[in-house]
This record gives structure tokens, C-alpha cells and sequence, in this order.
């Protein structure tokens, strides 16, 4: 079968021809409907040689959609021919927060070496994808792929991230997004769905601000060295209950300490690689900063259900296997509005 690699340190991603992998008991083998393309993929393809944490070659795409194509010995609860999605943060399935559904914050994960598809396993930018286990997989229930591939990560992962803010987020108060791409579009969309808060979108164009009006902000603002001020502003000088940054980069994260309220929320989600100082006069009183990771199998459950409701949709593009390399090459150039989707079948 055909598979889009990470082959070695510092190169380009590219199409191979690898063995079509074959389901072992208890293991699941989907054809891929549909792979997302996401920044964090980016990221790995950057980090140098040393304490690289995964083999190579690494078959990328942790985003991931398709039907069953094959079962392995005993397993139960999926059939050949099912539409599922892939959850994709995969864990022990049997510690203290895997029992609660939280396999994104398994205790043993790097103990047992188990890694995310596309993150260390094989992963979904290929035209099979071998699953671990059936519990990994949720029904489609009619979503089309393409567009409920992204869902996985840039719609369970903000999902995830909104949920804990919500007792914040009542009428009234104000809701910012930093980066309103593949994840922070999608965020506008849940905060609308999920609270009465006004959204207040921050991007660095004029085309990206665009794109989050479209899809429900109330107010967009450039994101530059006065961005802070003019949230101030919007807020009357009170700032905002919860602060999203999608980027992560230490500009993004200076202005999210900025905008942010008294007894407001910080959520970093970006991988920017930037920090934000916490302490005594740091950050207004009782500022609470987390930086979560995807979301559990109960949540992209929900996401799922949202979408099905038309409350949220993803801005999508998309490309057949062999594009996938000029897929992740705008994508670094950021020419891409949303999320970039590859078709292996396509």
C-alpha cells in the first residue's frame, strides 16, 4: 500500500510503498477514508536527531477516519463495512484515568511504549491503518469523512480545552481565541454552540480574521503588539474569563497574560514552544493556566454529536495521497484556511 513517511531527520515527508499491514488478535485494520493534516506533525518533522522520541520511518497522520476492513481474533463490537473514527491518543486502557475514559492522560502510556497512531505508530496517512483495539473506534453515524476527520484532533482537542472553562463562560463574559486555524476556528464554532460568551478572535491577516467571523465571532482583532490593549478595550478594561492560544508562541502567550481577567482562565493548546510566567503579581489574582492534551473517548463522542447537529463544521482542503507532501508544505507556508484533509482512495 501507499503511505506518506517521515523517512529521516530534517527531511521532507514522502509517498512510499510499504507491506499492507494485517490485523493480529484483538487489532482492528480500517481503509482510510480520510487522514487529517495538522501543525503538530510540523513539529515533529522539526525536532532534531537528538533525544528524537519515535522510530523511523514513521507513517504520519494521527487524525484518521475509515471503514473496518478486516477483524482480528476475538474481537467484538465492530463489523466489516462500519464507518468509525479513530480516538486517536491511545492508552493502557486499564489505569486509574484510562478507567474514566482519559487514555490522553494514561499513567502508563510511556511505560509500555504505547504511542498515538501517527505519533509514534503507524499512522493514518495511508491507504490501511492498523487500530490496537475496537474501543479506539466511534461511529460515523452518517458523518461524511472528509469532513469529520478533523474532528479527531482540532475539534476534540478545543472541545476538551472549552469544557473546563464553561462555569466562566456565562453571559456576559468574554471568550478569546488566539489563532484561528485548523484548532481555533473550530473553537469559535464550540464556544458559540457550548456558551453565551462573546468571542473575540485574534490572527495575524486580515484573511484569517475573515474566516473567523464567518464562523461566529463577534469581534476580530489583529494579532500585533496592540492586540492586548484592544481587548482591554472590548472588555471595558475587565478582560477575559478565558483566554485560548492555539499557538502557543511566546508573543501569543505575552498577550494572552495580558487580556486575561481576574479569576480568569488560561488554556495553552499551541506548541509554539513559549512560556508564560506564573506567580505573585505575575498575572491578575487567581489566573489558572493549563495546558491540555487531546481529549478522552466520552468527549470526541460528543464532538461527533455536535457535528451531526450542524453546530460545528471544519473548514477543510483536500488532497490525494500522492499531494500530501504539498499539503504539509502550505501548510508550513500557512496558505491553508482550516484544515487540510488527505484522501487515500481519492
Amino acid at each position: 500500500m501507499k503511505a506518506l513517511q517521515y523517512r529521516s531527520i530534517g527531511s521532507a515527508p514522502e509517498v512510499v510503498v510499504v507491506p499492507d499491514p494485517e490485523p493480529g488478535p484483538g487489532q482492528v485494520l480500517l481503509k482510510v477514508t480520510a487522514a487529517g493534516v495538522c501543525h503538530s506533525d510540523i513539529a515533529v518533522m522539526s525536532w532534531p536527531a537528538e533525544g528524537f522520541p519515535y522510530e523511523l520511518p514513521l507513517t504520519l497522520g494521527h487524525e484518521g477516519v475509515g471503514t473496518v476492513a478486516a477483524l482480528g481474533a476475538g474481537v467484538t463490537g465492530v463489523r466489516e463495512g462500519d464507518a468509525v473514527a479513530v480516538y486517536g491518543p491511545w492508552g493502557c486502557g486499564s489505569c486509574a484515568k484510562c478507567a474514566e475514559g482519559k487514555e490522553n492522560y494514561c499513567l502508563r502510556a510511556d511505560e509500555l511504549g504505547i504511542r498515538p497512531p501517527g505519533l509514534g505508530a503507524p499512522g493514518s496517512m495511508a491507504e490501511y491503518l492498523l487500530v490496537d483495539d475496537p474501543r479506539h473506534l466511534v461511529p460515523l453515524d452518517g458523518l461524511d469523512p472528509a469532513a469529520a476527520v478533523s474532528l479527531t484532533d482540532a475539534g476534540l482537542t478545543p472541545y476538551h480545552a472549552i469544557k473546563r472553562s464553561l462555569p466562566k463562560l456565562v453571559p456576559g463574559s468574554t471568550a478569546v481565541v488566539i489563532g484561528t486555524g485548523g484548532l481555533g476556528h473550530v473553537a469559535i464554532q464550540l464556544l458559540r454552540a457550548m456558551t453565551p460568551a462573546r468571542v473575540v478572535a485574534l490572527d495575524v491577516t486580515e484573511e484569517k480574521l475573515r474566516l473567523a467571523r464567518e464562523v461566529g465571532a463577534h469581534e476580530t482583532v489583529l494579532s500585533d503588539a496592540q492586540a492586548a490593549a484592544k481587548v482591554r478595550e472590548l472588555t471595558g478594561g475587565v478582560g477575559a474569563e478565558a483566554v485560548f492560544d492555539f499557538v502557543g508562541a511566546q508573543p501569543t502567550l505575552a498577550t494572552a497574560g495580558a487580556v486575561a481577567a481576574v479569576e480568569g482562565d488560561i488554556t495553552i493548546v499551541g506548541i509554539g514552544g513559549g512560556t508564560l510566567p506564573v506567580g505573585f503579581g505575575q498575572l491578575p489574582f487567581e489566573v489558572s493556566v493549563s495546558a491540555p492534551y487531546w481529549g478522552t473517548r466520552g468527549e470526541l463522542v460528543e464532538v461527533l454529536a455536535l457535528a451531526r447537529s450542524g453546530a460545528v463544521s471544519v473548514h477543510t482542503e483536500t488532497f490525494t495521497l500522492d499531494e500530501a507532501p504539498l499539503a504539509y508544505e502550505r501548510l508550513h507556508a500557512g496558505e491553508i484556511n482550516g484544515r487540510a484533509v488527505i484522501l487515500p482512495h481519492g
